[in-house]
């Protein structure tokens, strides 16, 4: 099988092409710069997929079985200002439309990586993967929500992943941002009142790469096991796993408030349809938390 993944500057495409090599998989990967150290793809493109032209010519060369689309703009506050606006579409939502496009034009599978940002994260029910009453907050859930549509509307091999609270080796993330500021701060201040779950880009590749092999179609949440917890909680964590002893503060958002977007305060993913599937589950996020720690060099308790 041949797979073309996107996005590969990134921590999911990162790890996506990892997980594809090491199954065998002859993997061709992209991405708006040089390629990142320690990939060994077949073959790798510079590609900015808001250029239709170019996006269809490299697919069509490339021919593959399957897409996976992890390139998007998720600045999730610069998308606010007025000037990035138009950038944010075109790459989440004209650029989506570009890789849908020619993934039919190859009958390709593809898969594209959403958020939970497409809802309006109001109440405390998870939200369920076919759940249509979208009403994102900002720019970004907009933009994703467009690119989402753009796959439903071309597509029949699809498969929409909405994610969230991503932590991966190759990018900027929450865990290395809770790191850096407990090695120079007695306290740091952390939201509660907004509660979701981890997701570690490398159980997630795996995740991925056990769906290509299948044609169960369709929208799916994927985040780590482990129940819903806050911000807060996470960074909680994130310090006893690491040992440090900064302290961790609750505020609510309104108190934080450094967001230039909204951020949805219940994004709450259920996953029961990965096991209607039979997908395996990724593994719980403190054992998540704890390995990706490893990855990056944290010595760890052990407990």
């Amino acid at each position: 099988m041949r797979v073309f993944v996107t996005g590969v500057n990134g921590q999911l495409g990162h790890d996506c092409v990892k997980e594809l090599t090491k199954r065998g998989y002859e993997t061709v990967a992209s991405g708006i710069r040089e390629m990142p150290a320690g990939l060994s793809p077949a073959a790798y493109f510079r590609l900015d997929i808001t250029d239709r032209e170019a996006v269809m010519r490299i697919i069509g060369s490339v021919h593959p079985d399957v897409i996976i689309h992890c390139a998007a703009w998720t600045a999730v506050d610069a998308a606010e200002e007025e000037e990035n606006r138009p950038k944010v579409y075109a790459v989440n939502a004209q650029g989506t439309h570009n890789i849908a496009e020619a993934a039919k034009s190859v009958d390709a599978k593809m898969v594209y990586i959403s958020t939970d940002y497409v809802f309006d994260g109001k109440g405390e029910r998870p939200w369920q993967p076919d759940d249509k009453n979208y009403a994102p907050l900002n720019v970004y859930g907009k933009s994703k929500l467009e690119g989402e549509m753009a796959v439903n509307a071309l597509l029949t091999k699809y498969f929409i992943v909405r994610i969230e609270w991503v932590f991966g080796v190759n990018g900027k993330n929450f865990v290395k941002t809770i790191l850096n500021l407990g090695k120079n701060r007695d306290t740091v201040r952390v939201v509660n009142d907004q509660v979701g779950t981890p997701t570690y880009t490398c159980d997630l590749a795996r995740l991925l790469a056990d769906m290509i092999e299948t044609d169960k179609y369709g929208y799916y949440h994927a985040t780590n096991e482990g129940g819903y917890i806050s911000w807060y909680d996470f960074a909680r964590e994130i310090y006893r796993q690491s040992g440090i002893t900064t302290s961790v503060v609750p505020v609510t958002t309104a108190e934080y408030g450094l967001s230039k977007a909204a951020r949805p305060f219940n994004s709450r993913l259920d996953k029961s349809k990965l096991l209607e599937a039979r997908f395996t589950p990724m593994p719980d996020w403190k054992d998540a938390l704890r390995r990706f720690l490893g990855e990056i060099g944290v010595e760890t308790d052990a407990l």
